[in-house]
């Protein structure tokens, strides 16, 4: 089966998971369950409609289902801070909220953009190193958009260790597969001057 079968599964049921940790915990008139509820679920529904519209050609290659279940179950540590907040109930000031939300809708941007800035440029010139647009910010912004997305998921519960998820990922996942990436582009001309003019993650820092 292919990996995305699995990937957005996971993604696409967020939403129901979250609503039933809302009623589970009765959360009802809490507003910050709901923000939260808003950014996650909807973003989880957003990228099963990115997959079928623009696919990213690394989740398209078919797995094993062990490796697709192993996958589907990692990704359910990122339901960790929408269960901390229901469970605590907690309800952040609105300063925090308003941080959530612009953040979440720059790494939704950072995503969106760059997967489909890097599937029409592979489908118009296959095998070519991506330097330009939103590329030229950083290697990886991807990645960079998926930071701020659940790193403002992470920020409602008011609490550190919902920030672990993340690092989980980060340093389990990211960071070898940026190391990978860098390798394998390597090899394509104009990759060592356009390694020396960008950023591995952050735009413009590091």
């Amino acid at each position: 089966m292919k990996h995305k079968y699995f990937i957005d599964t996971n993604k696409g049921v967020t939403f129901i998971v979250i609503l039933g940790m809302m009623a589970f915990y009765n959360q009802w008139q809490n507003p910050t369950a709901w923000v939260y509820l808003a950014l996650h679920g909807t973003y989880g529904l957003l990228w099963v409609m990115k997959s079928s519209m623009f696919p990213d050609a690394s989740w398209e290659r078919k797995i094993s289902v062990w490796f697709g279940l192993v996958s589907w179950i990692s990704l359910v540590l990122y339901w960790i801070p929408g269960w901390l907040l229901m469970w605590k109930g907690v309800t952040a000031p609105p300063w925090l909220l308003g941080i959530a939300v612009s953040m979440n809708a720059f790494g939704i941007f950072f995503v969106f953009a760059g997967d489909m800035q890097k599937f029409t440029s592979l489908k118009l010139h296959p095998g070519e190193l991506i330097t330009d647009s939103l590329f030229k910010l950083s290697r990886n912004i991807n990645y960079f958009g998926e930071f701020l997305i659940y790193a403002a998921f992470a920020l409602l519960p008011m609490m550190w260790f919902a920030f672990l998820p993340l690092a989980v990922f980060i340093l389990a996942y990211w960071i070898p597969n940026m190391v990978r990436k860098d390798k394998a582009l390597a090899a394509l001309p104009g990759f060592q001057a356009y390694k020396k003019n960008t950023r591995s993650f952050f735009p413009f820092l590091f």
